[in-house]
């Protein structure tokens, strides 16, 4: 990937932090050709001195407001009207407005928007290895919790026995608030913990991920407390086929759109597509939703490197939900599912 500019401003905390390791709430990188500037404040000046130390940045402890110095920096940049680019998506207005105020000369500011995320689809050998431990890790938590999983329990309770299991296990914190979602919630996509106790005869959904040297996991599994009805069974047994038919359609070179589409032709095939009501899937790495989207439509194509969750479902309205999300490495001749809790239905 080539980038036509004198210089690139990166905001975005995730995006400094994939560029030179610096992990403060406070910080502006301007990267040019010959030099990279990461401006922070003095709060920082030990951190960041550490944490870029292999990078070969040059960390720029100034006295004034980080987003003046930064605006200094490209006042030093030696041509006529320099393009400059900004990620626009992460600025406000009104910092874009101080930046060029800053800055002086006369420059072409252009859109920067999507050149790292786009450098972060693509998992280096030490990122994959990260994310697979990752991976293991939330499955451990999930493979553990089981044991604990009652009626009578809060969801509340045992969202934060999760987060509390990763920590134990040597997590930074969880990826997102931790899902759990029980009984008619359980229809709630995205649902928060609550102080709803679990009972008897319902489904469960947790949705967990954790974050390990900065890389998150994303894992969804289901139980139903007691015997699972018949048609629970075949709800379940359903979103089991559409899932692993995502996973067989997912692969280098196929369009984004494509694990989709064949997660939905398995729902409907069972008169169930009308309750899946989300995406297949999306991009995971330093942050829980990356590039691509697995959706309808999706033209992008899949690349070696990528790590994608695919995570079909269905949302019954008054009686529940039922979700299986995995994360898939994948490369140039497959791809590895790195999640490895059991993907059966388990019946407490």
């Amino acid at each position: 990937m080539e980038f036509h500019a004198e210089a690139l401003v990166v905001t975005h905390a995730p995006n400094i932090y994939y560029l030179c390791g610096f992990l403060g709430s406070a910080g502006i990188l301007v990267v040019e050709p010959t030099r990279v500037t990461l401006i922070t404040d003095s709060r920082y000046m030990v951190q960041a001195r550490e944490q870029t130390r292999e990078s070969g940045v040059s960390v720029l402890i100034p006295k004034e407001p980080i987003l003046m110095a930064a605006g200094d920096r490209l006042d030093s940049i030696r041509a006529r009207k320099p393009r400059i680019a900004l990620d626009f998506s992460h600025m406000t207005v009104s910092e874009k407005a101080r930046l060029v105020k800053a800055a002086r000369h006369s420059a072409n500011w252009i859109s920067g928007a999507g050149w790292v995320e786009g450098l972060r689809t693509i998992k280096s050998g030490p990122e994959l290895r990260i994310m697979r431990a990752a991976a293991l890790l939330i499955s451990s938590v999930f493979d553990d919790v089981f044991k604990v999983i009652r009626p009578g329990i809060k969801e509340l309770d045992l969202a934060a026995e999760m987060d509390y299991r990763m920590r134990k296990l040597g997590a930074e914190g969880p990826s997102f608030e931790t899902i759990v979602a029980s009984g008619p919630r359980a229809a709630l996509p995205h649902a928060r913990p609550t102080s709803r106790r679990l009972r008897r005869n319902e489904l469960v959904v947790l949705d967990a991920g954790a974050i390990l040297t900065g890389y998150c996991s994303d894992m969804t599994r289901t139980v139903f407390l007691g015997r699972a009805t018949g048609r629970i069974r075949q709800w379940y047994k359903a979103v089991r086929e559409a899932q692993k038919a995502a996973c067989e359609a997912t692969a280098a070179g196929v369009q984004a759109g494509v694990p989709d589409a064949a997660a939905r032709r398995v729902l409907e095939s069972y008169k169930l597509g009308k309750y899946f009501v989300h995406s297949t899937g999306h991009g995971l790495g330093l942050e829980v939703h990356e590039d691509p989207r697995l959706a309808k439509g999706q033209m992008a194509r899949i690349e070696p490197g990528m790590v994608v969750t695919i995570e079909p479902g269905v949302y019954v309205p008054d009686i529940g939900g039922i979700r299986i999300e995995d994360d898939l490495a994948v490369h140039a001749n497959g791809t590895e599912i790195l999640t490895t809790t059991s993907r059966e239905l388990l019946e407490l």
